[in-house]
């Protein structure tokens, strides 16, 4: 086989790779509670998990904060909601609302 021969066959597998779909990654879902609504299309979720602490074994419960994208500005303070990964919406905010759980009492 000549050289120019490979350099053909070798660009052809390339091509037919690019053109292929690509899977995207699972993207990550939390639940938590809406502790503030006050900015327009934003609210701020917290998501409590719990883990055993490495030496004492001893639960220990942790609680983050995420900015979270509300389009139709749905939630309110007290709603458990589900929240997914997403593309960077702004500054601080990669999570948007998925949908309302359990709206506050």
């Amino acid at each position: 086989m000549s050289d120019t021969a490979t350099k053909t066959a070798t660009t052809t597998t390339t091509a037919a790779k690019a053109g292929e779909q690509t899977e995207r990654g699972q993207r990550k879902v939390r639940l938590g509670t809406v502790i503030a609504d006050k900015m327009d299309k934003t609210v701020i979720v917290q998501v409590g998990t719990s883990k055993a602490h490495r030496l004492y074994r001893k639960t220990v419960r942790q609680r983050t904060k995420f900015k979270v994208h509300d389009e139709k500005n749905e939630c309110g303070v007290g709603d458990l909601v589900r929240i997914s990964e997403t593309r960077p919406v702004s500054k601080e905010k990669r999570w948007r609302v998925i949908e309302i759980v359990e709206k506050a009492k």
